[in-house]
């Protein structure tokens, strides 16, 4: 957005966001499924005790139900399936921990607060952090975790002014 604000062309914009797409990855965890409108029922049901990880964003289920967990080993297994699959360590990066629609913003601090621990003790600097309900997969309790490893100039852009419904700063 701020490279199409600043008057840059299509090709520009595009290869500025599939370098974004290309640093980035996500992980989520659902403690409840959500119910999609159209089908009027959940897209999956977990017992009292379970959760399911790697879930998607549009209420898929995960790649493995489990017990539940402390929000300390649900971020392991997160950010360890991160940075198994593109590594993190020496970067500085963009944290988002994203409510999934029916977590308590108290919940998602407790799941930053233990994402920072593990991003500090494998030489990850945290430069930018977001907390908070903005992609949301109706009323799902959990999280997803997103990191994008940052380059002076993603930073910049990261910076620029924005003003959207989900997002407002620098004006």
């Amino acid at each position: 957005g701020a490279l199409a604000e600043a008057g840059a062309g299509l090709a520009e914009v595009a290869a500025a966001a599939g370098e974004v797409n290309e640093r980035s990855r996500s992980f989520g965890v659902a403690l409840s499924s959500c119910t999609v409108p159209a089908a009027g029922e959940p897209t999956f049901t977990l017992g009292a005790d379970e959760m399911e990880i790697g879930i998607g964003i549009h209420g898929e289920p995960g790649r493995e139900r489990t017990k539940l967990q402390s929000a300390d080993e649900i971020v392991d297994a997160a950010l360890s399936a991160i940075h198994a699959d593109m590594s993190l360590s020496g970067s500085e990066v963009l944290v988002l921990v994203n409510g999934m629609g029916g977590t308590p913003l108290i919940e998602q601090y407790v799941a930053y607060g233990a994402v920072a621990r593990w991003l500090a003790d494998h030489d990850v600097t945290i430069t930018r952090r977001l907390v908070g309900n903005f992609v949301t997969s109706l009323e799902m309790a959990g999280c997803m975790i997103s990191v994008c490893r940052l380059t002076p100039e993603l930073t910049q852009l990261w910076d620029a002014p924005v003003e959207t419904p989900g997002l407002r700063w620098g004006r």
